[in-house]
């Protein structure tokens, strides 16, 4: 009985803002002991003892929409801890987090772990969880193949690994070079200049922003949630205006207003933007019948993102990963200059990653220019030529993506 199972096992799922349902950080993690009907007494202790448990005090009393992703992760931890489950189940729990964030919540999982809990982990990117898992069990079209020791596993080769649809189990086993050369000897078109931005007049997210892009660059932004990427992305389609500065393609101005259709953003939490009855659909949606592409090219990108079988479905019965690949298709189809990836392969196996990948590569060779906000490493060297690193909303790096620097983008991820 669901009830039954309440007591004895704690979800924590993908995107935490799905599971919560207060504004404050302790009355969220108090809610299930509310549901199990406990005294009032007995929930400030357990909430007490599990922030102190968690190493978490510091969130407590605090508004959970002003908290970065890897807090609202601990937060929903903390909630699932809290009715004192003997069983913990995390559903991708490190798919909106940067770097540091996965590693904070690794150091999580331990405490658990030593606790005596048992954590079953539902995962793409592996290489946080070294040292953690004891096994490693693979499913493939809802059967277990293999179940591993956790030293065979750590044992498999990269290519044992890749043929399996599984990702890296550490940046160390990456290549140590980059996939990719210059894509294009275009002349920039896309100019921005000293834009800034923010939520709030005196606080700025964005400051003195400028650097330029060409068709057929595919160029990653990195930097540490919170940092202002996807307030930039937001800027560069105009659905949020900037304080200052300028944008310009192919030497004209443009407002924000003038930016949307010309700019596409593909959303970090892709179910945002799906509108219609099916994954079809989506493809076909547009501002006119004139703009619609052509029943061939919302052919091709159905099967080069494996959504063919799902063209009837209803976007909304969707997973994760299959909701990110039919946002990904409507980019596709839409005749933007400019494409704007937020986290695209959030949620997303290796075989996934490696399509959309080849996405990227076909935007860029269309004469698009492309940018990727991510957190993925293994992403960045497979598609990127070029990294754009944000810190505090500034811009500290601009540098092609090649072997001679590659270790300093290695250094930030890890």
């Amino acid at each position: 009985m669901p009830e039954a199972l309440a007591r004895i096992v704690g979800s924590v799922f993908q995107n935490p803002r799905s599971q919560f349902f207060n504004l404050d950080t302790t009355g969220e993690i108090a809610f299930g002991c509310e549901n199990l009907g406990l005294p009032a007494s007995e929930i400030r202790e357990r909430v007490w003892a599990a922030a102190r448990e968690l190493g978490i005090e510091a969130l407590l009393d605090r508004d959970i929409f002003a908290l970065s992703g890897g807090e609202k992760q601990k937060i929903a931890v903390a909630s699932a801890y809290a009715p004192g489950p003997d069983i913990f189940v995390f559903d991708e729990p490190s798919s909106n987090l940067d770097h540091a964030a996965c590693l904070e919540l690794a150091a999580l999982m331990k405490r658990l772990k030593a606790q005596g809990k048992t954590l079953l982990i539902a995962e793409h990117r592996l290489y946080y969880l070294t040292g953690l898992f004891d096994r490693a069990i693979y499913l493939k079209s809802g059967e277990i193949r293999r179940d591993w020791p956790q030293k065979e596993f750590l044992a498999l080769s990269n290519k044992e690994r890749a043929d399996l649809g599984l990702r890296a189990v550490s940046l160390d086993s990456l290549a140590s070079k980059t996939e990719n050369t210059a894509r294009t000897n275009s002349a920039p078109t896309f100019t921005i200049s000293g834009l800034a931005a923010g939520y709030k007049r005196g606080k700025s997210v964005l400051e003195d922003i400028s650097f330029s892009a060409a068709p057929g660059e595919i160029i990653g932004i990195v930097g540490k949630n919170g940092q202002g990427k996807s307030t930039l992305a937001r800027v560069l389609c105009g659905l949020h205006k900037e304080w200052s500065g300028s944008v310009v393609l192919k030497g004209k101005p443009l407002k924000s207003k003038e930016r949307a259709g010309l700019c596409y953003l593909v959303m970090q939490e892709s179910g945002y933007q799906l509108f219609t009855d099916s994954v079809e659909n989506e493809l076909l949606l547009s501002k006119s019948r004139k703009e619609r592409p052509s029943d061939e090219k919302v052919n091709a990108i159905l099967q080069s993102l494996w959504l063919s079988a799902l063209r009837e479905r209803h976007p909304m019965s969707l997973s994760g990963g299959e909701k990110q690949r039919t946002a990904i298709g409507t980019a596709m189809a839409h005749n933007a200059a400019v494409l704007i990836f937020d986290e695209p392969t959030s949620g997303l196996d290796f075989g996934n990653m490696r399509r959309v990948v080849d996405v990227l590569k076909q935007s860029a060779d269309d004469g698009k220019i492309v940018f990727v906000i991510t957190h993925d490493f293994e992403l960045l060297i497979r598609a990127c030529t070029r990294v754009l690193m944000l810190d505090r909303g500034k811009i500290t790096s601009d540098s092609s993506l090649h072997a001679e620097n590659l270790s300093n983008v290695k250094e930030f991820f890890s």
